[in-house]
């Protein structure tokens, strides 16, 4: 089921993820390296509120680092598994535990936000890998499977789909739920938003896209790997999965697609639309109102799967 939500005019607060991605655009070309590149990205956190009550942990998630953010008062038992964006090459546990840690708060669970491997030095399938791992590693420290959800934005959104994929694959038992933020599944970028929302999106046009996913496959790779882009594969058996992607998103009809995908083969899915918002919108979590419906909306639908009422 896809709907849209009634936006008036964006806040402020939501316009500056839109101002942040024009930065991104505009320092790009002038970047000496990747690491720079990426020492530059960092910077991505400060678009979100600091939640306030909240532990940050670091830890080894069965050979991935991670990070705990633990609300005060969370379930202990009760985790989402938080798999962040870049383009798969950056982003890190650190740009996201903010908004992860909102996401968490409201659902009164523990987030365990990966820092996966990242490309180049990294190829596929080496992020899907790393979060099926650390979900293995999770069962192994006791969690039940449906007390845990699969969550994560942009490249992260994407994760949260393969990595239920490979997890099904490999024969384990599968989380409750997915919550994917402007996912990124289509490695081909042949969606008809990728036409009808450019120059709307201010960060991304099909050209990048493109770039990101070879990077991301490396050379030989295969785009139309289920485990890399799962419009190829097989959604049978997967949970629910509930999605909020931004109206003006070039990456709009990746969510569509996918949700046709999973509703002929009988998955239980929602796709949100919000007219108006950006990419990964909910990194303005505490500051702006849009953000915040976002990331309520998730934390209240998620809630009743991990047996949180």
């Amino acid at each position: 089921m896809t709907t849209e939500t009634q936006v008036n005019k964006p806040s402020k607060q939501v316009e500056e993820v839109g101002k942040w991605w024009l930065k991104i655009v505009e320092a790009a070309p002038k970047h000496e390296s990747l690491d720079a590149a990426r020492d530059f990205g960092e910077n991505w956190q400060s678009l979100t509120a600091e939640p306030g009550g909240v532990d940050y942990i670091e830890t080894n998630a069965g050979g991935v680092p991670a990070m705990w953010a633990v609300p005060k008062g969370a379930v202990q038992d009760r985790v989402l598994l938080c798999l962040h964006g870049g383009g798969f090459f950056s982003g890190s546990m650190y740009t996201h535990r903010k908004m992860f840690a909102h996401l968490a708060k409201a659902a009164g669970a523990k987030a365990l936000i990966l820092d996966y491997r990242r490309t180049p030095e990294h190829v596929h399938p080496a992020q899907v890998n790393d979060t099926v791992t650390a979900y293995e590693w999770l069962l192994s420290q006791g969690i039940e499977p449906h007390h845990i959800a699969f969550t994560g934005d942009s490249a992260g959104g994407g994760l949260a789909i393969t990595g239920l994929l490979l997890a099904r694959d490999k024969g384990l038992p599968l989380p409750a739920a997915a919550l994917p933020m402007s996912p990124w599944f289509d490695m081909e970028a042949v969606g008809d938003s990728m036409d009808s929302n450019n120059g709307k999106d201010l960060l991304l046009q099909r050209d990048w896209v493109k770039s990101m996913a070879l990077m991301f496959v490396g050379e030989g790779g295969n785009i139309k790997d289920q485990y890399a882009n799962p419009l190829y594969g097989d959604l049978k058996g997967l949970p629910p999965i509930y999605i909020h992607v931004g109206g003006d998103e070039v990456l709009l009809d990746d969510s569509r697609r996918l949700a046709e995908k999973a509703m002929q083969a009988g998955v239980d899915i929602k796709v949100d639309i919000f007219p108006g918002m950006q990419h990964t919108f909910q990194m303005a979590a505490g500051r702006a109102p849009e953000s915040n419906d976002s990331i309520n909306r998730l934390a209240e639908w998620v809630k009743p799967k991990l047996g949180l009422l």
